[in-house]
Order: C-alpha cells, then sequence, then structure tokens
C-alpha cells in the first residue's frame, strides 16, 4: 500500500495518521481538510475557548513539529465533493483528484440549523470567537436546544454575565439521552443560575430580534445560539457506492467497502459489544475510532473489531458529568451512589437484562472506572446493581 488518503482533517483523521505512522507504514500520507487550520480540539470550544480562558492556538491537537514529524502531504481548506470507490479516486472542491490504495473518511458532522439570518452555531473555532466577542454582562442571550452543548455554552454566557434564556422544545432536557430522572437534576442546575429555562417550546425561526415560537411568540435577545443537533457529512458520498444514511454505514470493523474505512461523528459501524448499530458524537470515541480504523486498513488480514465503551463528559457550572456505555434505548435508570439531590451521584442504565451503561455527577475517577469495568465485562443488572 503505496498512498493513503484521509478525509477529514480531524481528532479522527488526525488519531488516524498518528496510528499509521506509529505501525510502520512509510508510504505517502494525504491528510484532507475542508477548514485552513490544522487539527484542532473541538470540545473546548463550548467551555474554555468561548469564556476566553483559552487562547486558539492552545485548542491546536498538535505542535507543528509534531505535525511535520508525520511527513503528511496537508491538503488543507479544499473540501472533498466526490469518492469513485471503484476507481478509487476522491475528488476535490479545487477540481483535483487524489488517488488512495487506502482511504480513511473522517468528515465529521455539521450543526443543524433554523430558518432566518444572524443566529450563531459552535461547531468551528471562528464559531466560538464570534460568539465570545458578543457575551458580555447584561447582554441577552437565546440558546436553543438544552442539549449537552447548549448546556455549556449556557453555564458559560451566564459566568460572564449574560442573561440567558434556555428553550428546549422535550419537556425534560436531555431525557431522550440520560433519562428522566438525571435530565431533571441536570435541569435544576440552570434554574439554580438564573437562567430562564423553558421547556416544551418549539422555536421555529429566527428573527431580526430573536426568535419566533409555534404559538407565534417571539422572545427578544441580542445574541441567538441555535444548539439544536447536527447532521453527518455523507452528501459528499452521493454515487460512491457506500450505504449511507444517519451517518456512513461500516461493519464491526469499521470498513464501509473494500479499502475504505470510517471514523469519527459521521461513522455509524456496529458495535459487538452491545449488539447495536451506533452513531458517536463524542471526542474520545474519534480518536479511538480512527485509530482502530487505520491498523485495520493496514492489516487486513488481522483485523479486530472495533468494540468500545464509548464515554463522554461534560462541564456545566461547575459540576463534572462522566458517562460510560451506550445510554441510548435504556429500558430503566437507578441511581446506585449518592445523592442525587446533592448533585453527586452515579446512575446506572439497564437495556435488557445487562448494565448498558453509568453516568456519574461530581464523582471521581476511581468509581467511575469500576462502573466502566462492569459494562465492559457485559455484567448483568442483578449482578451490577443488586
Amino acid at each position: 500500500m503505496n498512498r493513503i488518503v484521509i478525509v477529514g482533517a480531524s481528532a479522527a483523521g488526525l488519531a488516524a495518521a498518528e496510528t499509521l505512522r506509529r505501525e510502520g507504514y512509510d508510504g505517502t500520507l494525504i491528510l484532507v481538510g475542508d477548514e485552513p487550520r490544522v487539527p484542532y480540539d473541538r470540545p473546548p470550544l463550548s467551555k474554555q475557548v468561548l469564556s476566553a480562558e483559552w487562547e486558539p492556538d492552545r485548542a491546536t491537537l498538535r505542535a507543528p513539529a509534531e505535525l511535520d514529524a508525520l511527513e503528511l502531504e496537508l491538503r488543507l481548506g479544499v473540501a472533498a465533493v466526490g469518492l469513485d470507490a471503484v476507481d478509487r479516486t476522491v475528488r476535490l472542491a479545487d477540481g483535483s483528484a487524489l488517488s488512495y490504495d487506502g482511504l480513511i473518511v473522517a468528515t465529521g458532522v455539521r450543526p443543524r440549523r433554523l430558518p432566518g439570518e444572524g443566529a450563531h452555531v459552535l461547531r468551528t473555532l471562528g464559531d466560538a470567537l464570534t460568539l465570545r466577542e458578543r457575551l458580555a454582562p447584561g447582554r441577552r442571550l437565546v440558546v436553543v436546544g438544552a442539549g449537552f452543548l447548549g448546556a455549556e455554552a449556557a453555564s458559560v454566557a451566564r459566568r460572564l454575565g449574560a442573561r440567558v434564556t434556555l428553550l428546549e422544545p422535550a419537556p425534560v432536557p436531555l431525557a431522550h439521552a440520560v433519562g428522566e430522572e438525571v435530565g431533571r437534576v441536570l435541569s435544576r442546575a440552570h434554574l439554580e443560575r438564573g437562567v430562564d429555562l423553558r421547556t416544551g417550546v418549539t422555536v421555529t425561526e429566527v428573527t431580526e430580534d430573536g426568535v419566533r415560537l409555534a404559538d407565534g411568540e417571539e422572545i427578544e435577545a441580542d445574541e441567538v445560539l441555535v444548539a439544536i443537533g447536527s447532521l453527518p457529512n455523507v452528501e459528499w458520498l452521493a454515487g460512491s457506492g457506500l450505504t449511507v444514511g444517519d451517518g456512513v454505514v461500516c461493519d464491526e470493523y469499521c470498513e464501509a467497502a473494500r479499502g475504505v474505512y470510517a471514523a469519527g461523528d459521521f461513522a455509524r459501524w456496529y458495535n459487538p459489544l452491545f449488539g447495536v448499530s451506533m452513531r458517536i458524537e463524542h471526542r474520545t470515541n474519534a480518536a479511538e475510532q480512527g485509530m482502530a480504523a487505520a491498523r485495520n486498513l493496514l492489516n487486513p488480514g488481522a483485523r479486530k473489531a472495533f468494540a468500545p465503551v464509548p464515554y463522554f463528559w461534560s462541564d456545566q457550572y461547575g459540576m463534572k458529568i462522566q458517562a460510560y456505555g451506550y445510554l441510548r434505548g435504556h429500558e430503566e435508570v437507578r441511581f446506585v451512589e449518592g445523592e442525587s439531590a446533592e448533585g453527586r451521584f452515579v446512575a446506572a442504565y439497564r437495556r435488557g437484562e445487562r448494565l448498558s451503561g453509568v453516568l456519574g455527577v461530581g464523582v471521581g475517577p476511581k468509581v467511575m472506572r469500576g462502573w466502566r469495568q462492569a459494562v465492559a465485562a457485559g455484567a448483568t443488572w442483578g449482578e451490577a446493581v443488586g
């Protein structure tokens, strides 16, 4: 294999490149990215970068010397627009084409938007810097969507003295992800910090003065942040022969087609540890999947299934939230350690007869590691919680 192309200068793409070199690949390695910047970390955008605790360069994933050592051919600021998996060619927006012997695709996701102009989203470094310039004491910020991204941004904005209104269509924020009981606990943090949290409301459009709700009410704001989820960037794969839908579909080895592997937020793969197909939009998974895809591409005769215990974290109002496992589709939630009323607890999640995941707030890594091991071992619900 003399020429490998990685499409996506992301955490997943960078992890794949580093793994290829670490595993001994010494051929041509091309990294394509639609942003002009070298790979940077996205989780700090809604936390340290938005709050101005970090300057932009601190979010960069690798120093120049470290990137140089990888001997990459960088094609930054140009998007991939097409793939011919038969001829093994990637077409770029500048009219050029890249042939490959092996391909790893990691083009991530993009924010969902609402009708109307002028709203912020929070996906790129530029997005974070633009919004942080507008946040100041007394400024009115409307955040549409009380998921983890919206909650983190609301937390930072309140700390900076902005007046925050948080709008969420569901009766309980994050209930789809972590369950109603935990969702209510996390919601209390907003209310206790003076956020105007409104649930069960639908925003139909962004206006010049704020947002308009489905019932016609208008909420005025100086700034609007739309944080209503994301869409996988799969459009460029149309006609490629790859199966796409809610992400690009892969097998348990992260292979999407012969010689084509996928990683990161837009990869939907079969995770044999849980027996389901999943697409995970979390930083740790992106890096781990990039590494797994690279190893399997490089060593087709010794492939290993990618069967991780997914992990995510969030920082809100000084609370450290951590979760292991696959929480979606759970059938039961039980508080197994601590007290939810005190904001320090561990909640366990059941799917079928097994422990499918755990979420901790304000607990140490040692406690969470023990629960992670139980999830990884496939512990039954009875074994885990009694």
